[in-house]
């Protein structure tokens, strides 16, 4: 098959102007980054909406997935596009790619094969900024809290308590954890920190949930981000910083749009990763997409346990969100990796193994309905997968009294997603409301313990004594009453990362509790987690190239 590159080249795109008219976008609105991208200034939400259908948010999310991941992405502009192509009125909202997986394992992240968001490498690398502008903001934050110590630490903080953390987009283990300060009396008061990646910067998360400027702003202030000597907490606020990272962050608010190989309005703006955040686009561009069609797409990180659990009870919750329907994508040699086949023989055909599997996917479509959610299992096709192989999942899932879709977006583009597209339209009329799987008056405790049991599968949660200090700090900060996400390898519904399938009577185990004050929610750490990725011993950055012509390989 020919390479995204290869495919892209074949379409001719409409200047994003055009695009935007489809969405009866005010030109005066648009902020335009050369002809094929544009942002959408969000005072374009407080003007009428001009569709007289009601607007439908459909929520894509994923079974656990393997390494390499299983098209959530791809299937979701499919989906779009199969939605266009039956007549209706769409627009996709995604998150943006960090560059750090874009130079280490995992690569653009603008779907594929005829499936794709172009223009590829411009969203993949730097496109209008939004990261470099959070990346400046949140180490704004550090600088002049370093600054503050230097010239006199008015404020009495403890330089052994700051929690904030510099970032910086790309995977380099070597800054996980580093010494500040050191070269003498000028360089600063010597002190260790480190580094995360721009995506798990909670101006990230900030930014992503905030509802308008004031609310962003609120967000901002009350920012946790040190301790005194005398163990009072120092918020942004006092740093008298808001202002200017208001002013950085100007440009950065405003959704970026662009188009679908077969020019379907995209909306891409932000990027929290769910395995360490809550892994959901702004609810910015995800307003914008409902306010301009009657269908908005859009997508939650990693499998549902992760992504999806923190779209419901974080993001839904906070901006007021509720999906009309979920599709779960799901692909055979996901399956057959959770039945017990080696990774590297994925694309063998292996019944009894698919068979087995099929409890990973049982356990997706429970979660499912834990939030009162309609959904489609959607197979998202690949090369080698057999038709005896997709007949059983077929099955399996009437069985299960839902409905099942094929799809072969990533070769036939939205015509091979048509079948999904109809059964999402099916599904969608049912207009039940989600339940949340806690309610924020719960203790921390119960609301973990509640998402897994509920998501995860285990039978109990166990608090580390770092963990329990925390919960008791929390406790006396007035804290425990906001939503919890949990950080966890997206590879297992189970804390641990080598437990594929269902596991079962396993035991989640808290190892600390972060603040994320600004954002609204408290960061449960499980496992290994780590917030500064590293790269692989063969990163994708050595296969990229910028051609004579000035376009760029390698990437997407």
């Amino acid at each position: 098959m020919l390479t995204n590159t290869e495919i892209s080249k074949q379409f001719k795109y409409a200047p994003i102007a055009e695009i935007a008219a489809h969405l009866r976008i005010d030109p005066a609105d648009l902020m335009p980054y050369g002809n094929e991208i544009t942002k959408v200034n969000i005072a374009a939400l407080d003007k009428p909406r001009t569709h007289k259908n009601p607007n439908r948010l459909i929520l894509v999310s994923a079974t656990t997935p393997t390494k390499a991941g299983e098209g959530k992405t791809t299937t979701s502009i499919g989906l779009a596009q199969g939605l266009a192509r039956l007549g209706e009125s769409v627009c996709l909202a995604l998150r943006e790619p960090s560059l750090g997986p874009c130079m280490g394992i995992k690569g653009g992240a603008t779907g594929g094969g005829y499936s794709q968001v172009v223009p590829a490498s411009r969203i993949n690398l730097h496109f209008t900024g939004d990261f470099h502008a959070i990346t400046s903001a949140n180490n704004l934050i550090s600088a002049m809290l370093d600054n503050h110590i230097y010239h006199g630490n008015k404020l009495n903080i403890d330089p052994r308590q700051i929690v904030w953390r510099r970032v910086m987009d790309m995977n380099d283990r070597s800054l996980r954890k580093i010494v500040l300060g050191l070269g003498g009396k000028t360089q600063g008061v010597p002190r260790e920190g480190g580094f995360d990646i721009t995506a798990a910067s909670e101006i990230m998360a900030i930014l992503c949930l905030a509802n308008d400027l004031d609310d962003l702003r609120v967000r901002l202030e009350r920012t946790l981000l040190a301790y005194t000597y005398a163990g009072e907490p120092v918020y942004l606020s006092q740093l008298d910083v808001t202002g200017a990272l208001m002013a950085l962050l100007n440009d950065a608010v405003h959704p970026n749009l662009v188009q679908s190989l077969e020019g379907c309005p995209t909306f891409i703006h932000g990027g929290p990763f769910a395995n360490i955040a809550h892994g959901c686009n702004s609810v910015f561009a995800t307003r914008m997409a409902m306010h301009h069609a009657d269908w908005a797409i859009t997508e939650a990180g990693f499998g549902f346990d992760l992504g999806a659990e923190k779209f419901f009870d974080i993001k839904c919750q906070s901006a007021g969100l509720d999906p009309a329907a979920v599709v779960l994508v799901t692909t055979v040699r996901a399956l057959k990796l959770h039945g017990g086949k080696a990774a590297d023989a994925l694309d063998q055909e292996d019944l009894a193994a698919l068979t087995r599997g099929l409890v990973n996917l049982d356990k997706h479509i429970e979660s499912v309905r834990q939030f009162n959610k309609p959904l489609v299992v959607a197979l998202n096709r690949f090369a080698a997968d057999t038709n005896a192989e997709i007949a059983i999942i077929r099955e399996h899932v009437a069985q299960h009294g839902e409905v099942f879709a094929e799809s072969r977006h990533f070769t036939e583009g939205g015509k091979g997603a048509e079948e999904l597209a109809q059964a999402v339209i099916k599904v969608a009329v049912n207009g039940r409301q989600f339940k949340p799987l806690y309610k924020l008056s719960d203790s921390l405790p119960e609301k973990v313990t509640a998402i897994s049991q509920k998501m995860y599968g285990a039978h109990d949660v166990a608090f580390t004594k770092e963990a329990e200090k925390d919960l008791q700090h929390i406790r006396q900060l007035g804290l425990e009453h906001l939503p919890v996400c949990i950080a966890k390898a997206p590879s297992s519904l189970s804390d641990d990362p080598l437990l594929h399938g269902r596991p079962r009577d396993f035991q989640v185990t808290v190892r600390n509790i972060q603040i994320s004050a600004g954002a609204g929610f408290l960061v449960v750490l499980t496992g290994n987690i780590m917030r500064m990725p590293g790269l692989p011993k063969v990163p994708v950055a050595t296969h990229i190239e910028l051609n004579p012509d000035g376009s760029i390989t390698g990437v997407g």
